[in-house]
């Protein structure tokens, strides 16, 4: 299979990477793709089948998706695709999507980014493919959109759209046009002015979707620009050296904020993935929070990753419900990050790699501070030190005080937290006080105050 089909690459979390202008079109479960010639390519069994604008790809339905294992079909190798016959037959067994492609004559698939042939495939030989539908899907769907892709020729970037140019009507005066046809007069001249009008009316719409046609494309450059530019400046921070000064560090930050908000190039929606809408915007949206949880410290709350996840996506917004549903199924699937929730009921999103006893051991050197052992820490002292929100540093020291770290004074001035002392302290002899500890550090940070 690898020397046949040309490389697909996957996330982590078992989403397509999507090439230069590439949007997502259509989707199919369980699709098994077999030659008509068992020499080319042994069959591929119930995989995930997804039509682009590009290319046709094919991923295993199972949880390990691997550069391997994923396929794809550039629908330029595409020769020819055959129409579906409805018979009597073909109601006792699955649909069938049957297409041909080019193959090179050293048996791979044509294949016009690697090289491989001329633009019009000449030294090559067709191979028939058939792609069976065993799961539930839209087969006529996918087949009308599989036609409007391969004749769209999107991959083509040097495709220019030519702009209709009408020719003006004579403006000439007397009988005759300029053309030297007769001008109509009476009735009939005023049912030609009014075409005429309504001729121009619906030139000037067209004049105008050509106008937003073409601010969308541009558009989507741009998209594609700051894409590439976020992951230049994301593999440039990864491999920077410790030298860098603060201020290029900061300029960089900020580029990257703006850059979050451009949008994602092809968002999954129900209308491209169908039944498949959940899971593959759970594993959209697995890839999107990486890069907040990153700059968040491995944690971000629900709600703020539901409003950046609705800005990048644009116009094809999502519902709160569709949100939670997508995060609960990552326990499905093998994706580095998970939906938590706090006893109080607050849900954040965080990194598997994250760890509560490295949040714990900075919150204790918090409280163990002489000004912290005065007058205890709120969660606003705690959120500049952890870096994330008060509400989320409150959540962890709530669960500090549960595990028995910490001890809650509730106030008028609201909730401040201290160390707990109690550990230490001996109930055979509550008033020894050993010369090391904590308890030693708050009584001598006490008295220092003035305060018994």
């Amino acid at each position: 299979m690898a020397s046949f089909f040309s490389k697909a690459e996957v996330t982590s979390s078992g989403r397509p990477v999507l090439l230069r202008s590439e949007v997502e079109c259509h989707l199919l479960s369980s699709v098994d793709l077999e030659p008509e010639d068992h020499h080319y390519f042994s069959p591929l069994k119930s995989g995930l089948f997804i039509l682009t604008t590009h290319r046709l790809l094919w991923l295993p339905s199972s949880s390990t998706v691997t550069h391997t294992s994923a396929a794809a079909i550039p629908l330029a190798a595409v020769s020819h695709i055959f129409s579906s016959k409805k018979s009597l037959k073909s109601m006792f067994h699955s649909p069938r999507i049957r297409f041909q492609v080019l193959v090179s004559l050293d048996g791979r698939l044509f294949d016009p980014g690697s090289g491989s042939g001329s633009s019009s495939g000449s030294g090559s030989r067709s191979v028939v493919v058939t792609a069976v539908v065993r799961g539930k899907g839209d087969c006529d769907g996918f087949l009308e959109k599989f036609w409007d892709s391969w004749r769209g020729r999107a991959w083509e970037s040097n495709e220019t759209s030519g702009s209709v140019s009408g020719s003006g009507s004579g403006t000439g005066g007397g009988l005759y046009s300029t053309d030297g046809s007769v001008r109509m007069v009476g009735v009939a001249g005023i049912l030609r002015k009014e075409q005429e009008m309504w001729e121009s009316t619906d030139k000037s719409l067209q004049e105008a979707f050509q106008d937003l046609n073409a601010l969308m494309s541009k558009a989507k450059e741009m998209v594609m620009l700051a894409e590439k530019m976020r992951q230049k400046l994301l593999s440039g921070t990864n491999s920077q050296t410790s030298g860098s000064n603060d201020e290029d560090m900061g300029s960089k930050e900020e580029i990257q904020d703006w850059l979050l908000s451009v949008g994602i190039i092809s968002p999954v929606t129900k209308e491209s993935a169908g039944a498949l809408y959940h899971q593959q915007l759970s594993r959209q949206l697995a890839d999107f929070v990486r890069t907040p949880l990153n700059r968040a410290g491995g944690m971000i709350n629900l709600i703020d990753a539901y409003c950046l996840f609705n800005r990048a996506r644009g116009t094809e917004l999502i519902s709160p419900d569709d949100m939670l549903q997508a995060c609960s199924l990552w326990e499905k699937f093998d994706v580095p990050v998970m939906l938590r929730k706090f006893d109080s009921g607050v849900m954040v999103i965080q990194n598997k790699s994250h760890s509560d006893e490295e949040v714990f051991a900075r919150i204790r050197s918090l409280a163990t501070k002489p000004e912290a052992l005065r007058s205890g820490i709120s969660p606003s002292d705690a959120a500049m030190t952890l870096g994330i929100a008060p509400a989320l540093a409150k959540e962890h020291l709530l669960t500090a005080e549960s595990k028995g770290l910490l001890c809650r004074d509730v106030s008028p001035d609201g909730f401040h937290f201290y160390i707990n002392l109690f550990p230490e302290i001996d109930p055979c002899d509550l008033f020894l006080v050993k010369d090391y500890g904590i308890c030693h550090t708050w009584i001598k940070a006490v008295s220092t105050s003035g305060l018994r």
